[in-house]
């Protein structure tokens, strides 16, 4: 069984910086885009920033420039390095990633279970 564990969250005031981190665990053969996404209070879950196997990466619009992507392969870990925050990031962030295990072909989506992110002085 694979998991995501999401570290890094709290409250910090608009024009500050959080580092979010997840860490994957369990019977991984083969890590490919990992991500992460984010829910505000009475919102869909939305796409922030993925990043490939290969660097490639991706932003939402709402985040480009504030927001970088990067990952360990060494470690599995992907990390999201927020700068410039504002009141309108604040949510709940998850990790994604898509794994491939012995038991699991094709690969499949595994979710964190979430990090608190609240941006309000």
């Amino acid at each position: 069984q694979v998991q995501l564990v999401e570290s890094g969250g709290g409250l910090v005031q608009p024009g500050g910086s959080l580092r979010l981190s997840c860490a994957p665990s369990g019977s991984i053969f083969s890590i490919y885009n990992m991500g992460w996404y984010r829910q505000a209070p009475g919102k869909q879950r939305d796409f922030v920033a993925r990043i490939s196997n290969g660097g490639n990466t991706n932003y939402a619009d709402s985040v480009k420039g504030r927001f970088t992507i990067s990952r360990d392969n060494a470690r599995n870990t992907v990390a999201l390095q927020m700068n410039s925050l504002k009141a309108e990031d604040t949510a709940v962030y998850y990790c994604n990633a898509v794994i491939a295990t012995l038991s699991t072909n094709p690969p499949e989506v595994y979710w964190g279970q979430g990090t608190q992110v609240t941006v309000s002085s």
